[in-house]
């Protein structure tokens, strides 16, 4: 058992078996069994916009089979052996938001396998995470759809899994409205979760 983050061997490629046995406070992903630690508590602007997100959004879906769930909640990623134990799973993430829609991905421990759509908001420290390696994880791993807030510059990106590729909406701005592919109630001006 390590109880302290900083006896962690950043070099050593770890599983969701070995993040089950830390017990520190620090929050961290592991992306094909590299650490990444996650940014300090989040912004004002931040908790701001995950707020409103997650209000338009859990009034969407609370009669609805999806689920909307917000982090910290594990999302453990299957790579290319999908294997199930423990031991073989080298990806765990905490999106800001995603929705699930299958239940049987859902477990104790939060889910296991991609869900239907995952939004990042960035923020200083985890910009690069989330345009570059959380890009090509999503979707490798199969997430439908994938938002990136922008809070700073106001901006939402919108892109969808089109034969195994994520395709790019055209980009949003405070007074576009917000037309989900995969889940097409989502129907709101993008300025209501920068208020």
């Amino acid at each position: 058992m390590v109880t302290n983050f900083d006896d962690l061997d950043l070099d050593k490629k770890y599983s969701y078996a070995d993040y089950l046995t830390w017990k520190f406070q620090e929050r961290l992903e592991i992306i094909k069994g590299k650490i990444f630690k996650m940014s300090p508590a989040p912004s004002t602007l931040l908790q701001k916009v995950s707020s409103n997100i997650t209000g338009i959004l859990w009034n969407e879906f609370k009669s609805h089979k999806c689920k909307l769930f917000s982090a910290p909640f594990d999302v453990r990623l299957l790579d290319k052996k999908k294997s199930t134990l423990d031991k073989d799973i080298f990806t765990v993430v905490q999106p800001d938001l995603c929705v699930i829609c299958n239940e049987e991905k859902l477990d104790a421990r939060g889910a296991f396998g991609a869900p239907e759509l995952v939004i990042e908001i960035l923020s200083p420290g985890n910009s690069n995470k989330e345009m570059k390696y959380k890009f090509d994880l999503y979707e490798e791993a199969g997430v439908l759809e994938y938002w990136i807030v922008n809070p700073e510059n106001r901006t939402l990106f919108i892109y969808t899994l089109q034969n195994n590729q994520f395709i790019g909406l055209h980009p949003l701005i405070e007074e576009d409205t917000i037309a989900s592919p995969l889940f097409p109630q989502l129907d709101f001006i993008l300025e209501e979760i920068f208020k």
